[in-house]
């Protein structure tokens, strides 16, 4: 909306105040400024109030709003005086104002910091969280004005009222005077604050999806009298999944005379339905859809699946399109999935819903799939029926305009009958919380993701998303920190997802491998170690082994300790008249289901060559599609909820030094399988590589459960070597010089300053513009010195020459110089500078960066080639916990160097890992810091050395992830 006239110009209107949130039951709704124009909105809005709401409001009784109040509420100056609105259908559903205020509650402008708050809400949509939405948004506004506390007077009967204020979180005190209670708040964020705006985003955006994927009623709109056709498929896959709620079909076209279609009512519009309509799948052209939303909105319905194309893959105009689709559901309180979108399916008993293009709903299993292709959706749902898994609901988003990986996620994490959450991403639109989500989500059950679009350098058709810039080999080592098992392929995905539902998590990374070939076996063992597993040589029953031998042999395994996980392999075996036995594999799969009948709490995978039907007799034997009781304890709700909020939870990957731990421990209780009156599936695999990629990914899965469960931390004694007020100042003093939004560059002496300040020690380096300030600065530094250029084309670059090291007297300082600019060209190109010695070691580099979309990132990787030319760098969320530096350290390829590789000498892994810790805090306390680099720091058996460092300041990027929820705009 746009200001007035009547608006002060030094106050414009504050357009990034507006905000569509999903409320308590899971409807959306627009938080905005009020104007001067909403006069009549407010008093429509008031007349709607219960006397009680308004005696409660006012604190007598107030039947209506004088003119003078209703100007009153309606101009403001959004800084001493703010009012915000909660609208559904352009109308006002709840309201919230403050006043700024002096210690003796007079009105006041700044430097006053405390301001009088006060809400209404109508009767008929209390209880759905409109009063805490509201309180986010109006603290941040404060915050913004610089206000820091609120004053609020309750009357004692008010107890929403009370209740609102006491479970937001924030800091509080309380007094009863003159016959009401006086709440002051304090409104810096705090731990608890931002866990219960979570907690409430969690189960509000849940509740959405819930509500779009258990409709009690659903209506196609566009399905035709003609056989074929977009919305005529729905309708028809609706009827025969067997849909339990009411189906309608709706077409403007249709003669008034057709009563029925397909056995359903048929109706020209949603109006002519007696009943409100929960679901409305739109099939009809992209130009005919605001006519069918504003049909949908008018009538209540609660979600939309948007089928029709058209939209952002066809460019901008489409794109526009698009955002006022979005805006259009959003404004009636609706979600979209879509638009150009394949579909939904639920499978669970009570609901049997297929609202998609699939022409058959899969068996009910406990596999959640979420995909942002049509086509991907198609081959992973073809996929999962030909080998025998089911599923427990589906989501093809198609562009994503609005419900996205993030809300499936959300819905996935308390939804009991998901045990597994599979996702095909082509974008992420908001990487902050996508690994905050996942993080919690995989605390609980695992999350698989294949992320497609990875190396193309542009958002795929449709999904209009910010920007990032970090690489996909950064993305994927976030998502493993997260606990997000990453595959490269949907094939892969489907493997790890067919483990991870029917198979207990493995204690460890011993694997037991036996079946009737022995070159299968050998191959499978080979494909262990590539994993980084730890296999036993394989256990060659022979080609003449019959189903009973395998099964002997299986159960023996289950049954020993030193192994985590058993390994089948099967080949056609030898009958009685020496002829191979193709069968359809029924024996077998009986076989080795009843060796796992017990209840082993060790992962079986098969391993198969030519054995007909023995996938599919597994699947029949012991499917996924056979529910299994699974509860997640508070206990571990509770440690779910930890590692979200502090980022702590850590990614594991293949240990790479000595102190990695390898041995199994005892699995968590959020990480042992449940109690199951049934085995689980037993996954069967053509090729011994699949099968194992898939065990290697279940492995450091569980590995990540265990640790999680407990927690990294950041070490207390870091906190008495930094003076982060100090940095503060320096980094506001350099920023004010600055005029440019973009920032600057810090000089080696203002870096070297700022580092310190968190106990991070630089050596210096001194100018040498001739070899006369050479030796003077080598006489101020001590010998031996190095000497070396610092021009942007030669920093770093010893292989050039541009390095010259140990230099233990001032003629091997002179002839150094001389050389080197006959080399290479002058002083003023070459930029040389004096440093002194550091003792000898490994040389590595440490950097840290923000991006505006996913964070501050914290890199390590050895200097040089290993790093520049392999790409073996490792990254890890900030803030880094001691964990995180730890396993920084160790993931790189090249980590053996720093422990002793071929017989040198280790380093000081514990100072290595200090650095990475103290260089997290600084740019966690301080997002202007947005990026640093140190190179080289050189890392000796004792203690390390910092020989080059840059860092630019700037001012920091928006954290969409720190102020009130809100749906985004794309």
């Amino acid at each position: 909306m746009e200001p007035t006239p009547e608006q002060s110009p030094h106050h414009a209107y504050p357009d990034h105040w507006e905000a569509d949130v999903v409320l308590r039951d899971g409807g959306t709704a627009r938080i905005r400024p009020i104007t001067t124009d909403d006069a009549e909105r407010l008093v429509s809005f008031y007349e709607q109030v219960s006397d009680e709401s308004k005696y409660y409001r006012f604190f007598a009784p107030y039947p209506r709003l004088s003119d003078r109040d209703v100007h009153r509420f309606t101009h403001h100056d959004y800084v001493d005086r703010v009012g915000l609105a909660v609208t559904i259908g352009g109308e006002f559903i709840g309201t919230v104002r403050y006043d700024r205020i002096d210690d003796r509650g007079r009105p006041a402008s700044a430097p006053a910091d405390e301001a009088e708050v006060a809400f209404l809400v109508q009767d008929a949509h209390q209880g759905r969280g409109v009063a805490s939405a509201l309180l986010e948004h109006i603290a941040a506004v404060a915050r913004e004005r610089g206000i820091r506390r609120f004053a609020a007077e309750v009357l004692p009967a008010n107890n929403k009222m009370i209740k609102v204020f006491r479970d937001g979180g924030y800091t509080q005190r309380r007094s009863f005077e003159d016959g009401s209670v006086h709440l002051t708040l304090d409104l810096e964020p705090t731990e608890k604050s931002l866990a219960v705006q979570r907690g409430r985003e969690q189960r509000a955006e849940a509740r959405s999806v819930q509500r779009l994927l258990a409709p009690g009623s659903v209506a196609v709109i566009g399905a035709g009298r003609n056989h074929g056709g977009v919305g005529r498929t729905v309708l028809r896959n609706l009827l025969a999944a067997g849909f339990t709620g009411r189906t309608y079909a709706v077409n403007r076209a249709f003669d008034e005379g057709l009563a029925t279609l397909d056995g359903v009512p048929a109706h020209r519009s949603l109006g002519e339905i007696d009943e409100q309509v929960d679901l409305a799948v739109i099939a009809v052209p992209a130009h005919r859809v605001p006519e069918a939303v504003a049909d949908c909105g008018e009538h209540g319905v609660q979600g939309l699946v948007v089928l029709s194309a058209g939209y952002a893959e066809r460019g901008a105009d489409g794109r526009e399109l698009q955002r006022e689709l979005v805006r259009q559901a959003r404004s009636y309180g609706m979600r979209i999935i879509g638009p150009n979108a394949f579909g939904i399916i639920n499978t669970a008993e009570s609901v049997r819903l297929n609202a998609s293009l699939a022409p058959e709903s899969p068996a009910r299993g406990r596999i959640g799939l979420f995909t942002q292709s049509g086509a991907i959706g198609i081959a992973l749902l073809s996929g999962l029926h030909r080998r025998g898994a089911g599923l427990s609901s589906f989501i093809s988003a198609g562009n994503r305009a609005d419900v996205s990986g993030n809300d499936f996620l959300q819905y996935s994490f308390e939804d009991p009958d998901t045990d597994v959450a599979l996702l095909y991403l082509e974008s992420l639109g908001n990487p902050r919380k996508f690994t905050r989500l996942a993080r919690r989500t995989a605390a609980v059950k695992p999350v698989v993701v294949v992320k497609g679009a990875r190396h193309s350098g542009s958002t795929p058709p449709g999904h209009a998303v910010p920007v990032s810039r970090i690489p996909d080999a950064t993305v994927s080592a976030l998502m493993r920190q997260a606990g997000v098992i990453r595959v490269d392929t949907v094939t892969e995905m489907v493997d790890a997802g067919l483990l991870l539902a029917g198979q207990p998590l493995p204690a460890g990374p011993r694997v037991a491998i036996l079946g009737n070939s022995e070159s299968l076996g050998l191959l499978t063992y080979d494909a262990c170690l590539a994993e980084g597993l730890r296999p036993r040589p394989p256990i060659d029953l022979t080609t003449a082994a019959s189903p009973q031998d395998f099964r002997d042999a299986l159960a023996e395994a289950l049954a020993d300790g030193t192994c985590d996980a058993v390994i089948v392999t099967a080949i056609p075996w030898v009958g009685e008249n020496g002829e191979a036995e193709t069968g359809d594999g029924q024996v077998l799969a009986e076989a080795l289901t009843k060796a796992v009948a017990g209840g082993s709490a060790k992962p079986v995978a098969v391993v198969h060559v030519e054995i007909g039907g023995l996938a599919e007799a597994l699947a029949a034997a012991s499917s996924t599609a056979a529910p299994r009781p699974r509860t997640v304890t508070t206990a571990a709700r509770t440690r779910a909820a930890t590692t979200a909020t502090t980022a702590q939870a850590t990614t594991t990957g293949t240990p790479a030094a000595p102190e990695a731990t390898t041995e199994p421990a005892a699995p968590d209780a959020t990480t042992a399988p449940e109690a199951a009156p049934h085995p689980g599936r037993i996954p069967a695999y053509p090729a011994a590589e699949r099968a194992v990629r898939a065990l290697a990914e279940a492995v450091k899965y569980a590995q990540w459960r265990r640790q999680a469960a407990v927690p990294g931390k950041v070490p207390e004694f870091l906190d008495d070597t930094i003076d982060e007020a100090g940095a503060a100042a320096l980094i506001e003093a350099q920023l004010s010089t600055a005029p440019d939004p973009r920032g600057r560059p810090l000089t080696h002496d203002e870096a070297r300053e700022l580092l310190g300040r968190y106990g991070v020690d630089v050596r210096p380096t001194l100018p040498a513009p001739d070899p006369e300030a050479a030796v003077a600065a080598a006489a101020r530094l001590g010998y031996p010195v190095a000497l070396k250029t610092t021009a942007p084309h030669l920093r770093h670059r010893a292989d050039l020459g541009g390095v010259r090291l140990d230099l233990a007297d001032e003629e091997a300082l002179r002839r150094a110089y001389g050389d080197l600019t006959d080399l290479l060209g002058k002083p003023a190109e070459l930029l040389p500078v004096v440093q002194a010695m550091a003792p000898r070691g490994v040389d590595t580099v440490v950097r840290a960066s923000i991006d505006a979309a996913a964070g501050a990132v914290l890199s390590f990787g050895l200097a040089g080639a290993p790093s520049e030319l392999l790409g073996d760098t490792a990254h890890r969320l900030v803030p880094a916990t001691d964990r995180d530096a730890a396993e920084l350290i160790r993931s790189i390829r090249a980590a053996p160097v720093l422990f002793g590789w071929r017989g040198s000498a280790p380093v000081d892994t514990a100072a290595l890992e200090e650095l990475l810790l103290r260089l997290s805090r600084l740019v966690d306390d301080h997002p202007e810091v947005v990026s640093v680099a140190l190179e080289p720091v050189v890392v000796a058996p004792q203690g390390l050395t910092v020989l080059g460092a840059s860092v630019r300041l700037a001012p920091p990027p928006a954290r969409s992830d720190l102020g009130p929820r809100r749906l985004p705009n794309y």
